[in-house]
């Protein structure tokens, strides 16, 4: 049983660094850009955030303020949610 454990605890310490690389982050700024063909949104300091496939466009403008929560996958920047700023 304890060797069950330290080989769980090994395996968890080994694993940790994965989980903090895949943990979300978030952006606030305000869009540059809008391209609904490629599927990208872009804000004024210049770094393109990708959007799911069924993203409702609706309201998202040039120089409207937002705060996008993305996780980078495979080195692009994938939104997991949007806030308009009021």
């Amino acid at each position: 049983m304890r060797i069950a454990i330290s080989a769980l605890l090994a395996v968890s310490a080994l694993l940790a660094p994965i989980v903090a690389m895949a943990q979300s982050a978030d952006a606030t700024g305000k869009i540059a850009d809008v391209s609904t063909a490629d599927q990208t949104i872009k804000l004024n300091d210049g770094k393109v955030y990708v959007t799911p496939a069924e993203f409702n466009f609706e309201g998202l403008e040039k120089n409207v303020e937002v705060v996008i929560f993305y996780t980078v996958v495979d080195g692009k920047r994938m939104i997991n949610d949007l806030e308009v700023v009021q």
